[in-house]
């Protein structure tokens, strides 16, 4: 664990909870000196307290050691609030549509801030039948790729692993969606609204399969 709880946390919670320090040593079974002294720093609660802070202040462990206690006033959130975390030292990645408190391998992780897509992270959104295809213009080698893309409407989240060498491309299912987002392993998030990434179906091709084929032979006689 790279982080331990502070003084200055049980200090502020236990004010948030109305308690006095005798208050909490009592709930906790330690001496309102004990309390005292962890709260100027001169000491720190054993590791076996964690616990029973964490359930004196009605917060989760994670909360107690980060310091920012998570209270659910998410009942109005939706899936047009997402946020995703990405772990730097195994890649996972994880999905919230609220306030949260996210760890994976002993690192706390901050939610991806979204960029608009720009000249170096191009994106293509195409209609094809019930489909959005998404091709994205990026290099997949194994150092720099794009790790994952996902289509976000008001109530449902569609997900796609991308992994190195493969393709930069996606199919998601249309119902709905608005915001369609990747994240490229070096540059971070960026997203698109739909309405503006889908190609002007009235200057372009129609046919999605048409095109795709018109690009081979493109690529087969020009390289």
């Amino acid at each position: 664990m790279n982080q331990y709880v502070t003084g200055a946390v049980i200090k502020r919670l236990r004010e948030t909870n109305k308690m006095t320090q005798l208050q909490l040593a009592e709930t906790i079974g330690v001496s309102d000196k004990t309390v005292s002294k962890w709260e100027t720093g001169k000491g720190y609660p054993d590791i076996t307290l964690l616990e029973p802070i964490a359930a004196a202040f009605h917060v989760s462990v994670t909360e107690l050691i980060s310091g920012n206690p998570v209270r659910n006033a998410n009942v109005s959130a939706n899936m047009m609030r997402s946020k995703f975390y990405v772990c730097p030292v195994c890649g996972n990645v994880i999905h919230g549509i609220g306030e949260a408190v996210i760890s994976c391998h002993g690192i706390q992780l901050e939610p991806l801030e979204e960029e608009p897509t720009d000249e170096d992270h191009k994106i293509f959104i195409e209609r094809s039948e019930d489909e959005y295809v998404v091709r994205m213009e990026h290099e997949m080698t194994k150092k720099h790729y794009i790790s994952f893309a996902a289509a976000v409407s008001m109530d449902e989240l569609q997900i796609v692993k991308l992994y190195p060498e493969g393709e930069a491309q996606v199919r998601f299912k249309i119902r709905g969606v608005r915001k369609i987002l990747f994240f490229c392993n070096h540059d971070g998030l960026f997203s698109i609204d739909v309405l503006k990434g889908i190609d002007d179906k009235e200057s372009g091709y129609d046919d999605y399969e048409e095109r795709m084929e018109l690009e081979k032979a493109a690529k087969a006689l020009f390289g």
